[in-house]
């Protein structure tokens, strides 16, 4: 049994099989999993899709979006983030790499996620890409600035450096590894770095339909009698292949990996 942290749910490359996509990821033993909002209409529409016990949402909004969010996203969004099926704020953070919203606003749209974490008593889940340590910079400041600590984080789709990992390790945070871990060529260096996760702090994700793992079955599309254009798309039934290229990284078998994950998961969304 395993938990997904990450499914891109609401994706339009969804829009045709989303009951399927969950029914495959059912029979795959991927039993739970977290709905990720990157905006106040998907944070809204993820709610619909949760079923107890099996889906739960984050809300948020990516940095990406926060340029276009407007100025009143704020309430909004705190409406939204007191459902209890609203396990986490996010997807929040900075993304350097794209900056399509620019930087001065990614920050103060990651601080303002910060402080709705704190008033809600809500995990974050952080996206950092190419930040050069302004997110834990940001997080840190934060915190210090805060009469309580902060929530739980989970720095998700880590695809970091071995400076960056140590910094966020010892700050207490937990890792989200997605397929980039199976990438034979840009996932070298992840590879290496993984062992260095304790495993009460490591959690998988799928990043679906991003990101799809390529150890992944070769026949999953035709076995699934799927359209040939989905043989580039990724599905949360396709975690197990994370799990065995982890299980590999760690020499340990995937059992162990598995429920190491979900047990962590559990603990930090507060998972019934």
């Amino acid at each position: 049994m395993l938990t997904d942290i990450c499914v891109n749910l609401l994706n339009s490359q969804f829009r045709e099989d989303r009951g399927a996509v969950i029914d495959r990821a059912d029979a795959a033993g991927v039993t739970r999993m977290m709905i990720t909002a990157t905006d106040l209409a998907t944070s809204y529409a993820a709610l619909d899709l949760c079923v107890a016990g099996a889906r739960y949402t984050t809300a948020g909004i990516h940095p990406h979006d926060i340029g276009s969010a407007g100025d009143d996203w704020r309430e909004a969004l705190v409406n939204i983030a007191r459902d209890e099926r609203v396990r986490a704020i996010g997807e929040t953070g900075l993304d350097f790499n794209r900056n399509f919203s620019p930087r001065d606003t990614q920050c103060a749209g990651f601080e303002e996620h910060i402080r709705i974490s704190l008033e809600l008593g809500k995990p974050l889940f952080v996206h950092d890409r190419e930040s050069n340590g302004e997110v834990l910079r940001l997080l840190i400041s934060n915190r210090r600035g805060m009469s309580e600590a902060l929530p739980p984080v989970v720095i998700h789709c880590f695809t970091g450096s071995e400076r960056e990992l140590i910094d966020y390790l010892d700050a207490g945070f937990s890792i989200g590894i997605t397929g980039w871990v199976c990438d034979t060529r840009r996932g070298e260096e992840l590879r290496r770095i993984v062992p260095l996760i304790p495993l009460d702090r490591l959690m998988l994700e799928t990043d679906a339909p991003f990101l799809r793992p390529h150890n992944a079955p070769s026949d999953f599309v035709a076995q699934h009698a799927l359209p040939a254009r989905f043989k580039r798309r990724n599905e949360p039934a396709l975690l197990p292949s994370i799990v065995s290229q982890v299980a590999t990284l760690y020499q340990c078998e995937a059992d162990e990996i598995a429920t190491a994950t979900r047990s962590n998961a559990d603990s930090f969304f507060g998972f019934d």
